[in-house]
């Protein structure tokens, strides 16, 4: 399995103090950890977009993004080549892992950054006004995500009181569909800034969750020999 693990937390995750680590970095590690207990075979590629934001997409880039190939200049070559880079690295991938915290009620913008970079018309998704009102369609397919995030406050869940508050989860699932995601897995942590007992069950809950989560991606052992195994 290919793992393309994109960071977007500020923070970092090993601060001397506690309070101050990403929870959603550590929810990642939690994540590959336990993949690694259950001898899950992953290859790794690590964006820190956090730590090293992607620059924001400007005239030049769309200018260069919307000049057939054939036509393009070496400025506007060089206009894509980051863009190109991390389009490499997402084609890469069979599954994605983004760790992210909730930042005034959406995703960082180092984040939505990298998916302005990334969702490019011909490149991850084809545009055809021959499909009329929905012209289009991801290109990239059979792609896989694990969202693991934190927030400040709590009932961003569906059903939650603050749901029509929550733009993180929301946006990123849009979004992933033109990256070829077929199946998001959702793990979060609430309730940060209470630095309460709810926080802390809901942080316990989530590196649960997590810990099950990785083991989903246990081979899957064919059900004739289950059953032989189980008779046996």
């Amino acid at each position: 399995m290919k793992i393309l693990r994109l960071d977007a937390s500020v923070r970092g995750d090993s601060h001397e103090r506690l309070s101050y680590r990403s929870i959603s970095r550590q929810l990642a590690n939690h994540f590959l950890s336990e993949l690694k207990v259950n001898n899950v075979h992953f290859e790794m590629k690590l964006r820190d977009v956090g730590k090293i934001p992607p620059a924001f997409i400007d005239e030049a880039w769309l200018a260069a993004c919307f000049t057939p190939e054939t036509k393009r200049t070496p400025e506007m070559q060089q206009a894509l080549a980051l863009s190109d880079s991390l389009i490499d690295e997402l084609h890469w991938a069979d599954l994605l892992l983004i760790s992210t915290p909730m930042y005034n009620y959406g995703m960082p913008a180092a984040l939505k950054a990298w998916f302005d970079q990334v969702i490019r018309v011909n490149k991850t998704f084809s545009f055809d006004l021959q499909r009329g009102d929905f012209p289009l369609a991801p290109i990239f397919s059979g792609k896989r995500l694990v969202l693991v995030s934190s927030t400040g406050e709590f009932g961003f869940e569906p059903g939650g009181v603050r749901e029509h508050m929550n733009h993180l989860t929301t946006h990123i699932r849009t979004l992933s569909h033109y990256l070829g995601v077929e199946q998001v897995d959702d793990v979060q942590v609430q309730f940060q800034e209470f630095a309460d007992a709810r926080h802390e069950a809901s942080k316990a809950q989530a590196f649960e969750a997590v810990a099950a989560l990785a083991k989903a991606f246990l081979p899957q052992v064919p059900k004739q020999i289950e059953e032989l195994m189980q008779s046996a």
